[in-house]
């Protein structure tokens, strides 16, 4: 990648800190063990058939963005194994859990990437995903942060050209100004259709939805969960 290209990623920083505690010495283990099988090498180019990426058979492909500790998407990825998953988190520490949680059971349907989101998007084909989710993102409370928010045009821009005609984008938020802030973005983008046409439709979680630690604290403190589907037009 140029310098240019690093200076201009730098700007596009949408996620926060990237270390927490260190990691145990198993976790260390793992991340040099374990994460280089499963990391996809953007420095060759991407296949037109994403589906090669995975050792097992998949019928398509979906992408989660800042997975956290991993509990949805190893959910996800056991209960549909028709479907490869592309799981990005740029925190060392969640990533660690992913891994801990892989090493003691193997999934055939899951690769990973470490940095940022944007970089995997930028590198995948046209029309090559059947699905994106975005769960509780750091919502950058503060409103001269708000251009450090995920949701923007430039990367609906992204989504919308990697996205197959009816791939969903999902998010999820318990922050109220982001669920606003996500759907009048997307209302705007020509590209993407809210499905929702009761309050039922966003209020409840979506099938097979296991949560999350972030949902659970959020609840705990008072605060609901929004679940928004958009569909690629």
């Amino acid at each position: 990648m140029s310098d240019e290209m690093k200076k201009s990623r730098a700007t596009e920083a949408f996620f926060g800190r990237r270390h927490g505690k260190p990691l145990r010495p198993h976790q260390k283990m793992l991340r040099e063990g374990l994460l280089p099988e499963l990391l996809i090498d953007l420095n060759v180019p991407a296949p037109q058939d994403l589906r090669t990426l995975f050792a097992a058979p998949v019928e398509n492909v979906r992408m989660e963005i800042g997975f956290g500790g991993g509990e949805h998407l190893m959910h996800e990825a056991g209960r549909t194994p028709q479907s490869g998953f592309i799981g990005v988190e740029p925190f060392v520490n969640g990533m660690a859990k992913m891994l801990g949680t892989l090493h003691e059971k193997p999934l055939q349907n899951i690769r990973l990437y470490d940095d940022d989101a944007t970089e995997v998007l930028d590198w995948l084909p046209d029309n090559s995903l059947s699905g994106i989710d975005l769960f509780y993102p750091d919502p950058w409370h503060k409103k001269r942060h708000w251009k450090r928010r995920f949701v923007s045009q430039k990367n609906l821009d992204r989504f919308a050209r990697v996205l197959k005609s009816g791939g969903r984008f999902r998010f999820a938020s318990d922050i109220e100004s982001y669920v606003n802030w996500t759907l009048q973005h997307c209302d705007a983008h020509e590209a993407f259709e809210w499905q929702a046409s009761s309050s039922a439709d966003w209020k409840t979680p979506y099938e097979g939805w296991p949560g999350t630690r972030y949902e659970a604290k959020a609840f705990r403190e008072g605060r609901v969960g929004a679940y928004l589907t958009f569909i690629r037009r």
